[in-house]
Parts: C-alpha cells; structure tokens; sequence
C-alpha cells in the first residue's frame, strides 16, 4: 500500500558534485543538506512514525563523505545511468532536482513536473545556521510562471498588473516545491522559513502576487517587492541556505555576496 497524502516525503535530488567537489571538501549544497537534516531531527523527535520527511538522492558517487557527515538517514545514492535519471526521480516523486553547472536535464525534468535548477557555488560562501531552514524564492519564472514576463515593456507590464490584479498567476515551476515546504512548516513552527523576494512592486503587481499565494492557500513567511532594486542586501540580511532565481543576474549578483544562488533555465 502506497504511502498517504499526508506521509510523503519531500524528495530532493541532487548531484554528488554540488555536495562535495572532486577533493572531497563541502560544495555549495552542504550548508542545505545539513539543513534539511536538522529539520528531520526535530521532526523525528515530534512524530517519531510519521514519513514526512526530507530524503536526499545523490547522483554520483560519494559514501564515504556520507558516512564521515553522518548522513546515511537523509541520503540515498542514486545508481542510475543518465539516461536512467528523470524516470527514476518521477517514480521517487522527486520535489526538486539540483544540478551542477551547467546544468542536465533541468528543463526535461520540470516538464515532468519536477522542479529544476542548476546550483552555483560561490566564491567565498557565507557561514549560516543551521535552523531554521531558509528558502528564497523569486517570483516570475519560479513560483509563478514565466510567461507573466512576456515583452510588454515597463509600462505595459504595470498595466497589464493592474487590469489583471484579482486574477492568480498561472502556476510557476517551484509551486509545488513551496507548497511541500509550508505544509512540513505547519507541523513544527519556526524550523523552516519561506522568502519571496521579487522585482515586483508594491503596488498592483506585488497585490497580485500575494493574491495569486493566497488562492494557492499558500502563505509565504516573509515577501520583499523590490521594484527593481539590487537583490542581494535583502539575501544578506536573510542568509538563506538555497536562493533559487531564474534571472542570471541576479544569480551572479548573489554570489558576489556569497550567498548560494540556484539558476532556473528556459
């Protein structure tokens, strides 16, 4: 019998490579994995049966470091061939799968409905707490869908934004991914922390945002409309451990500050 609704872990896949590099030393995703291990160590403490938790798939080849982290309860090697890959995270019922640069399959497995980003590793990365788990998310392109982006030029989009501002946004590639993050949220409070951060403003196009949040029945913990101003001051101050974007810039923008930046591609 098949796990419930209620019992499914939220799966993330990632490659060995963004873990640890080819020397063995902590790549840009171990901050994140600790993490995620530290939110199943409450959770295990508060209900001790239930299946609602991270699990990690590692693609690639790295026991030993597992072992030595102690992360044989979060981490399951995947031991497939490239090929093999995208069906076997569709039948794991994967959340999320993170690549190393350049970055495989990202766009075949969001068509899949998996969530998908090529992860970067900053020059001099950040040192973060562990807990609670710190996730930011940009809007257009990640938690609603990049076609909201489509060429109207500045004053069109505002206008647009407000003839549309009672109706949701069409569904980004990350909502899903949110969605498990809130509904792991509400069983322990203040062990996962959810962030928009978007170039959106306050006004109309910010409104339409939350409004679009709200009819999901997704309530993010904190937002920031930015109205095109510079991102990374507001991810210092949040210090998360996965940024995801799929803007380039400000990917690259973050990593000058060392946060650990995520690239959705089109």
């Amino acid at each position: 019998m098949s796990l419930s609704e209620q019992e499914m872990p939220i799966v993330v896949a990632m490659s060995s490579k963004i873990l640890f590099d080819s020397e063995l030393n902590c790549g840009p995703a171990f901050s994140f994995v600790m993490a995620l291990k530290a939110v199943n160590v409450r959770l295990r403490e508060l209900y001790p049966e239930s299946e609602e938790l991270f699990k990690v798939l590692l693609d690639g080849n790295a026991v030993e470091m597992i072992q030595e982290y102690n992360l044989e309860d979060l981490i399951t090697p995947l031991a497939v061939s490239e090929d093999q890959r995208l069906g076997e995270l569709q039948r794991k019922n994967t959340h999320l799968y993170l690549s190393a640069p350049p970055g495989s399959q990202l766009q075949e497995a969001m068509e899949l409905g998996i969530a998908a980003a090529v992860m970067y590793n900053p020059k001099n990365i950040m040192d973060l707490t562990e807990t609670p788990l710190r996730v930011v998310f940009d809007g257009d392109g990640v938690l609603f869908s990049h076609q909201s982006l489509k060429k109207r030029g500045l004053q069109g989009f505002l206008d647009h934004e407000r003839e549309k501002v009672n109706e949701p946004l069409p569904d980004g590639p990350f909502k899903n991914f949110l969605a498990a993050l809130i509904k792991l949220q509400k069983k322990c409070d203040k062990i996962i922390m959810t962030y928009l951060v978007t170039a959106r403003n306050a006004g109309n196009a910010g409104y339409r945002a939350l409004n679009t949040l709200k009819t999901w029945g997704l309530e993010i913990d904190q937002a920031y409309f930015l109205e095109g101003a510079p991102k990374p001051p507001v991810l210092k101050m949040i210090q998360p451990h996965i940024y995801i974007d799929d803007s380039i810039s400000h990917v690259q923008g973050a990593l000058k500050e060392g946060v650990v930046a995520c690239h959705v591609k089109y």
